[in-house]
């Protein structure tokens, strides 16, 4: 029963969309009851139209009303620098009324209305995802009314302290009823604004409660749910968790991140790839050459009807409807795997990719260097090990803004984890006399006396014990200046002969060479704990777990070249490209000379290249590149303002994807346009030796339709 609901709603859709569809289909009845009834006698006897009865009077005035309409969608059509191919419904439709097939007139007019309400939901259909991604914008924002906060604050909005903590009691009070539900647009620069449990935050902001859990699948399709903490960004379009939280809007909603992602939606729903335009260019051959067939069997036979006959199979739906639906469709699915693109045209461009050139750093590996290894220092003998070393190292680095400290901080948060399992497993606490660790006792470290001291490391206290990570001179530097470099080897290579250095180990050198030389593309970070250097953390630019997979699924797609350009070293940019399968390198350059690679590349007439990046430095040559990628994890950058791709899931693997569905889509329309206009040219053949009569070709008219549209509509089929 339920099911029969669903099918009569939707039927009740589609009239709404199309309400001469039913009118149509009612006309059938006095067509056929009353189709011959005069009331008026013979008095409207018209030459060309005969004597039409009341029910054929009817489909008369149908038909023009159809046929003033189509017109009208022609002209405008036309002025859109479209190819009105409608000519040929109108011409089939009027010759059907000429001949007197009024019957084959009602079933044209079924036909287009019919035609359009397929088209409707074929448009509906591939742009569900599209759709939903819109439904789904922020439309108003609450805005916190207190005095003191928001736009009721005298104050000055960066010395906020005291705002803040009112907010903070706003967020958790019972007094919920205090802000104002406005339009989102209404929302000003420095508003605080409340978000309810489950509604979509309204505009890009900074989080002012203490933290919130925040669903990002709509902007950047991440699955799991991202905890964010006081001071955070949050951007618009993500949904809040189960708490209510305060924010201060950094941005307008003009401005914000889900309406940059609408507005490359809508560039691309309403744009036309070159491959639809060509479709629309057949649309003149193609009335000509049925226009000529129709025209042949009319000379040929001396039968009128048989003009009507052939033209009403001469369909333009394969063109009209199936072409753009196929590509719609193939944007849907672009959508679906987090990718959108700006104009339509660049889908077709992606299915002709020949050559991909890559930014190394952030696109081809992580974005942050990650430890590999600790190295203890050969000599140094200690309580600690590498787990120990790293949990201490990770604490303290979680508290710096250098370039290597998150990479540490990951490291050390997962050595913390080991040894809490570990010391669950055996019962026994970490190997430090004077602390009770995880599972045991304490839950946490204690952190004290943190300093940073810019360019060279960070200190402070880890459960008691002094902590300090950096450069070498930093981390070992005692207090009389030397290196401490723990239970050295006195004997040790070019130890230093001054009294009191023996146990120091020497120079630097001396203990760069006790660790062991780095490879090219490693960099170190040293640890010294209660004054003693036992250790050095090893980094490194790590490849994406799934980089080589997809550029070996790019070389399987055909595409011939690919390419990096890096700012880096060549010995460090050699080491990545073999990790990951990249054919030639270009390193240490400029962004100047990023652009001349890919414009010497584009040389080629034939090539059609891309260039996949996520960086500020890399939107000029995303910019100069045939197709710009930008990979990005939901936030707005200069790389995706100045390209044409942006994938919001920063996944490398969304690349070969795009091209792979990009060459789907672009098959699929060519199959439904060759496909339908095929069948409709052997069918007006057909017609024009009298095989087909002229209702039954009005019929078989729409069955052409429906096989095309539905075979552009196989575009949304996962099959790559």
């Amino acid at each position: 029963m339920s099911a029969l609901i669903r099918f009569f709603t939707k039927i009740l859709d589609i009239c709404r969309l199309v309400p001469m569809l039913p009118v149509v289909v009612i006309a059938a009845i006095p067509l056929a009851l009353l189709g011959d009834w005069h009331p008026w006698g013979h008095a409207a006897d018209i030459a060309m139209l005969g004597d039409p009865g009341f029910g054929q009077w009817l489909i008369i005035a149908l038909v023009l009303i159809i046929v003033a309409d189509t017109v009208r969608g022609m002209i405008d059509d036309l002025r859109h620098g479209q190819v009105g191919v409608d000519l040929l419904a109108v011409v089939a439709i009027l010759s059907t009324v000429a001949v007197h097939e009024y019957w084959a007139s009602w079933a044209v007019m079924l036909m287009v209305t019919s035609g359009e309400a397929i088209e409707e939901y074929a448009q509906a259909k591939a742009e569900h995802s599209l759709t939903a991604l819109m439904e789904a914008a922020p439309r108003t924002a609450h805005v916190v009314s207190l005095p003191g906060v928001g736009r009721d604050s005298a104050g000055d909005a960066g010395d906020a302290s005291e705002g803040f903590r009112r907010v903070g009691q706003f967020a958790t009070a019972s007094a919920a009823h205090r802000f104002d539900t406005v339009p989102v647009e209404q929302v000003r620069l420095g508003d605080v604004l409340m978000v309810l449990p489950g509604e979509t935050v309204p505009v890009d902001g900074e989080l002012l409660s203490g933290s919130a859990t925040l669903d990002l699948s709509d902007i950047n399709g991440e699955p799991v749910p991202r905890e964010v903490f006081a001071g955070a960004r949050v951007m618009s379009g993500a949904v809040n968790g189960s708490t209510a939280l305060t924010m201060r809007a950094t941005q307008v909603a003009a401005d914000s991140q889900y309406q940059r992602i609408l507005e490359l939606v809508a560039s691309a729903q309403e744009s036309r790839p070159a491959v639809v335009k060509t479709a629309d260019r057949l649309a003149v051959p193609f009335t000509v050459l049925s226009l000529v067939i129709a025209g042949v069997a009319w000379a040929v036979s001396g039968v009128p009807t048989r003009f009507a006959q052939v033209l009403v199979l001469a369909t333009p739906c394969p063109l009209l409807i199936a072409a753009p639906v196929a590509y719609i469709a193939g944007t849907g699915r672009l959508a679906a795997a987090g990718v959108l693109i700006k104009a339509q045209d660049v889908l077709e461009n992606l299915g002709r990719v020949t050559q991909v050139f890559f930014d190394k750093t952030g696109t081809l590996t992580v974005k942050q260097p990650q430890v590999v290894r600790v190295e203890m220092l050969p000599g140094a003998a200690t309580q600690f090990d590498g787990d120990h070393v790293l949990m201490m190292a990770g604490v303290v680095e979680s508290y710096s803004v250098h370039i290597l400290s998150k990479g540490i901080a990951k490291a050390g948060t997962e050595a913390m984890a080991r040894l809490r399992r570990q010391s669950e497993n055996d019962g026994r606490p970490c190997p430090e006399s004077d602390a009770v660790w995880f599972g045991v006792g304490r839950e946490h470290p204690v952190v004290k006396g943190i300093n940073e001291e810019a360019g060279k490391g960070v200190s402070g206290e880890v459960n008691g014990h002094v902590v300090r990570v950096g450069r070498l001179s930093f981390a070992a530097a005692g207090k009389d200046g030397f290196l401490t470099a723990g239970n050295a080897d006195p004997t040790g290579p070019r130890h230093d002969p001054r009294p009191g250095t023996e146990a120091a180990g020497g120079t630097e050198e001396d203990v760069r060479t006790r660790f062991g030389l780095l490879q090219p593309d490693e960099m170190a970070s040293y640890v010294s704990i209660d004054g003693r250097l036992i250790a050095r953390i090893v980094l490194r630019d790590v490849p994406r777990a799934n980089a080589g997979t997809a550029l070996a699924k790019l070389h399987a797609l055909g595409v011939a070249r690919l390419a990096m350009l890096t700012g880096d070293k060549r010995a460090s940019a050699d080491i990545i490209a073999n990790e990951v399968g990249i054919d030639e390198v270009h390193a240490e350059l400029f962004p100047e000379d990023k652009v001349a690679a890919v414009k010497s590349a584009a040389e080629d007439g034939n090539a059609v290249t891309m260039m996949v990046g996520d960086g500020v430095n890399d939107a000029p040559v995303l910019a100069v590149a045939d197709i710009g990628v930008a990979m990005t994890d939901g936030t707005s950058t200069a790389a995706s303002e100045s390209a044409q791709v942006v994938i919001m899931t920063d996944d490398i693997a969304a690349v070969p994807r795009a091209i792979a569905i990009a060459r789907r889509t672009k098959r699929v329309m060519l199959q439904a346009v060759i496909v339908g206009l095929a069948l409709a040219v052997i069918g007006m053949i057909a017609a024009a030796f009298d095989l087909i009569p002229v209702v039954v070709g009005a019929f078989l008219q729409e069955a052409i339709d429906v096989v095309s549209i539905l075979w552009g509509l196989t575009a949304l089929i996962d099959r790559d």
